[in-house]
């Protein structure tokens, strides 16, 4: 079959329509995005059926996929590395439960942390959960992995992760697909008790999680995946994990690297390998991207006595991404070089789209916080989190999804007043709800401020769930129709949305201001596709 020019993320949304997948589940989170999207535009998995909706967030993407693995089918739920956490509750009981359909986990990790809190490494999750993980080195292995990831899932009775990073989902590269599998017959588990984690069922099924460990460990000793190159000069041994096998050969694009190389792709590690590169070498160069997970392995627990350098003795740098020039330079292959940024260039520091509905809420907030004092606004992950940036400055936090809400009430019961908060729709709907019901229970004096642009604009313009609902589900939640007000963010406005602040900010309790207006960019979009169709 021929070649496709896709992009890491498409190749593994192809891969999983090829494998024959019944449903993808996922929350909008570069750089994981695009596999979803790719799923949603494909001719065939429409034609197919394949259920492509966002899920509200992370943890009901995974358990809705967990559902369909229940009734017997292929699935697969994507997220980046931080929504892992969010889906942690049911990723980490599902390697007990085990699986039916086969579920193949994607976990997208952000190294230099270009558009997220934190860079953490998904594979220290998969240990913890004792399931396989693959690691692809390109675009190729990435489909490959998840086209036999659901059968590997199926055989293992475990749901199989596959961990690319930033670079891998946003380049380029030439794929060849697979014969297409057909779909799965809807079915019932045999043991209806397998999904069942009262104590007394789930005491049985850890054991028996336990208890498959050697077998995973077998597979990842017997993985193509897995490749020992033999080299001629021992003095060194490299051992690379996933996308760093690629970096190392971009140092030898001329030549065969001198050194054995150990390259590991597939999960538990495979410890006969590591035991025969470290035999047979002088000392080891671990390359992972994301954390040292390897390197602190072989130093604690399987090599006593062979030098292991890496990221955590500055041979690599700690932090950040990693490339083929940090690489190089580990090698001794060239010098150490330091990009500057020409003085020419000036600093263009991301902002809000001119005409977005966020400005004039952060100018309306401004006018009252310059009143009451700084240091007050509890903000969200969103576009409106550029509004801790000049020329706004307005809001004074952003750690994780829906934390606005919950942070604003910590600080109200710890006395500060007032308090305000800023949150998206998409965001309140993701994580939000829950806070805003203690806030409410507690009748806790915050003042809430819902930016609705209705959509979930920075990660494309994808459906918000909270599309139309979000004064009854405030009302749902208790909050007083009376403190329930909602506004258009427009210059002409600025008066009453300051007004409509200051006045909830004298209630006792809590108050919720929606600041509705459709985010520019989507209004655009829909313009060109309405101007589209009537030109078709």
């Amino acid at each position: 079959m021929r070649k496709e020019l896709l992009l890491g993320a498409e190749a593994v949304g192809q891969a999983a329509i090829d494998g024959g997948i019944s449903g993808v589940y996922a929350y909008p989170g570069t750089p994981s995005t695009e596999i979803t999207e790719y799923i949603q535009a494909n001719k065939v998995a429409k034609e197919k059926g394949i259920n492509s909706f966002w899920s509200s967030n992370e943890k009901t993407a995974y358990e809705e996929a967990l559902g369909m693995s229940y009734a017997g089918k292929r699935a697969m739920v994507c997220m980046k590395h931080v929504g892992l956490n969010v889906a942690a509750d049911a990723f980490v009981n599902s390697a007990i439960t085990g699986i039916r359909g086969g579920l193949v986990v994607t976990v997208a990790d952000d190294p230099s942390m270009h558009s997220s809190q934190n860079e953490q490494d998904s594979r220290f999750y998969g240990k913890f959960a004792m399931i396989p993980v693959l690691e692809p080195s390109n675009q190729q292995e990435a489909y490959d992995m998840v086209y036999d990831g659901f059968e590997l899932s199926e055989k293992t009775g475990l749901p199989v992760m596959l961990r690319i990073t930033t670079r891998l989902a946003h380049s380029r590269a030439g794929v060849v697909k697979k014969e297409p599998k057909k779909e799965d017959e809807v079915s019932i588990p045999e043991n209806l008790k397998q999904f069942l984690l009262l104590p007394a069922f789930a005491r049985k099924s850890y054991v028996k999680l336990l208890g498959k460990q050697g077998q995973l460990a077998e597979l990842a000793e017997n993985s193509s995946y897995n490749q020992y190159i033999e080299g001629d000069d021992k003095s060194l041994g490299i051992i690379c994990c996933g996308i760093a096998f690629n970096y190392l050969n971009e140092n030898y694009i001329e030549k065969k690297c001198p050194y054995p190389v150990l390259k590991i792709s597939q999960y538990p590690l495979p410890e006969k390998m590591i035991r025969k590169i470290e035999g047979e070498c002088d000392e080891l160069l671990v390359i992972e991207e994301g954390y040292p997970l390897l390197e602190e392995l072989l130093k604690d627990f399987f090599l006593k006595g062979t030098k292991v350098s890496g990221r955590l003795d500055g041979a690599l740098p700690r932090a950040g991404e990693l490339t083929p020039d940090h690489v190089g330079v580990a090698l001794g292959l060239r010098p150490p070089v330091e990009y500057k940024i020409p003085e020419i260039v000036a600093n263009r520091p991301p902002s809000l789209c001119q005409g977005c509905g966020h400005q004039d809420v952060y100018q309306a907030l401004n006018e009252v916080v310059a009143d009451v004092g700084e240091g007050r606004v509890f903000s969200d992950i969103g576009c409106y989190a550029l509004g801790a940036l000049p020329p706004y400055e307005t809001i004074n936090t952003c750690v994780d999804m829906g934390a606005s809400v919950t942070m604003a009430k910590g600080a109200a019961d710890a006395g500060l007043f007032p308090v305000f908060t800023v949150i998206g729709d998409s965001t309140f709907t993701h994580s939000g709800i829950t806070g805003l019901l203690d806030a409410v229970n507690e009748n806790v004096n915050i003042n809430v401020i819902i930016v609705d642009n209705e959509t979930v604009a920075m990660t494309g313009g994808q459906e918000s769930s909270a599309l139309g609902n979000l004064e009854s589900i405030c009302l749902g939640v208790g909050v007083d129709p009376e403190h329930l007000k909602v506004v258009v963010p427009l210059r002409k406005n600025h008066n009453q949305m300051v007004s409509m602040i200051r006045e909830e900010m004298g209630y006792d309790g809590v108050s919720v201001i929606i600041a509705r207006r459709p985010c520019i960019q989507k209004v655009a979009r829909e313009k060109k596709k309405i101007k589209a169709q009537k030109e078709s």
